[in-house]
């Protein structure tokens, strides 16, 4: 074995992405991740680990398709890429993982500054976006869901439980370290009933709405937010929905995300509105929707925002010879234009463009970025995941425009 230093900057070839990844985070501000370090008792610790790093390596890991915190850490001692963003700082996949659970709503406001560096540049239009809802499978198994009187007879076992652990927890002959793991997991366990049990009354209430006639709700064990939706296959698996809005000019970009534990896109398409318009101070003059999004109502709250939506109008039933462009007894004004706009050939071929920017954005995700199945729990640490999915995403799209 030989010892000597190693010039990690000489291993990387000046055109690396990583290098480009690295050039523009240092161009965001990053004060509120800073902001989160202090000392604690006026005691000296452990240096913190920059942020900086822990974010570059994220972006650039997810660039490449991987979304493992543990994954990650193993290749900070291999690939030349990730040895230069630690710069031989040692970095544990705990604090990999937990930076990306913790951090969703920093990263959400990195998005926003990203859309900054598009719009300073003038590469990006926000005059029209497109939305789609992509469902992403939950880290959660079927078998997992329970009926309430089933989940209160698992409660009842989790106390009994952690009253036994806490017992033992006592005793002399158990490592400590050992009876605290244990304590933790039993915890953690009636942590994650008790959120389970507070999730019936909403899936009950939402399951009555629909007019289903088995109102009878069953929930996670592992995690109580997922929902069983259908997915792009038929099946029926535990999932989240991540509603994206893009721009469906030639920059594509993502300029709003969110993460819902409903399988239908009702009632997205005004928050994403407001989402532009408070990330870029830019109200988009039309929105291209899916018919999932095209309630009534929400075509309503366009018009009073006074952005043109654009989404196919129902088709009539089976047996009706109405025309559907012509508006209906009872239509809103809104309304009425909307059925109108779209029985016209330009609507229908603006409306062809939402296939080309948001669908293929949802693919980039799930084929090359790792999104196809969400490797944390709970609608905060998933949104997390989504975040930095898009800010990843944007980046890479300011590379290619050019910025």
């Amino acid at each position: 074995m030989a010892w000597g230093r190693i010039d990690l900057d000489a291993q990387l070839p000046e055109d690396h992405p990583v290098r480009a990844i690295w050039a523009v985070i240092e161009r965001l501000d990053l004060s509120r991740l800073y902001g989160q370090i202090e000392a604690r008792d006026e005691v000296a610790g452990a240096p913190a680990i920059d942020p900086k790093i822990l974010l570059a390596l994220w972006v650039y890991g997810t660039s490449e398709g991987e979304g493992s915190a543990r994954e990650i850490w193993r290749w900070t001692e291999m690939p030349a890429a990730y040895r230069w963003i630690c710069g031989g700082v040692d970095v544990g996949y705990h604090t990999l993982s937990d930076f990306r659970s913790q951090q969703g709503e920093v990263l959400d406001e990195l998005i926003t500054q990203v859309l900054g560096l598009l719009l300073q540049q003038h590469l990006v239009d926000l005059s029209r976006i497109a939305q789609d809802g992509s469902r992403v499978r939950a880290s959660a198994g079927a078998a997992s869901f329970r009926r309430e009187p089933t989940l209160q007879a698992l409660m009842r076992q989790a106390r009994a439980h952690l009253e036994a652990v806490t017992r033992e927890a006592a005793d002399s002959a158990i490592r400590a370290r050992r009876a605290a793991a244990r304590q933790r997991g039993a915890e953690q366990r009636l942590e994650r009933l008790e959120a389970a049990l507070r999730q019936v009354p909403e899936g009950t209430a939402i399951k009555k709405r629909s007019g289903a006639k088995d109102a009878t709700v069953r929930v996670s064990t592992t995690d109580p937010e997922a929902r069983g939706m259908k997915m792009g296959d038929g099946g029926f698996r535990p999932a989240v929905n991540v509603p994206f809005g893009t721009t469906t000019d030639k920059a594509r970009v993502i300029v709003g995300v969110d993460v819902i534990n409903r399988g239908s896109d009702a009632g997205q398409s005004t928050p994403r509105i407001d989402q532009v318009e408070q990330r870029t101070g830019v109200r988009p003059a039309e929105v291209l929707i899916d018919d999932g999004y095209a309630q009534h109502e929400a075509i309503d709250q366009a018009a009073e925002r006074q952005v043109t939506p654009y989404a196919p109008v129902p088709k009539p039933r089976k047996g009706e010879a109405r025309d559907p462009h012509v508006p209906r007894d009872g239509d809103s004004e809104a309304v009425a234009a909307w059925r109108q706009r779209m029985g016209t050939a330009e609507a229908k071929d603006i409306y062809k463009r939402r296939a080309a920017t948001a669908e293929t954005v949802n693919a980039d995700a799930k084929q090359h970025r790792g999104l196809d199945a969400m490797p944390v729990r709970g609608l905060e640490k998933t949104f997390g995941v989504a975040c930095l999915f898009a800010l990843t995403y944007n980046i890479l799209r300011l590379f290619a425009l050019g910025g």
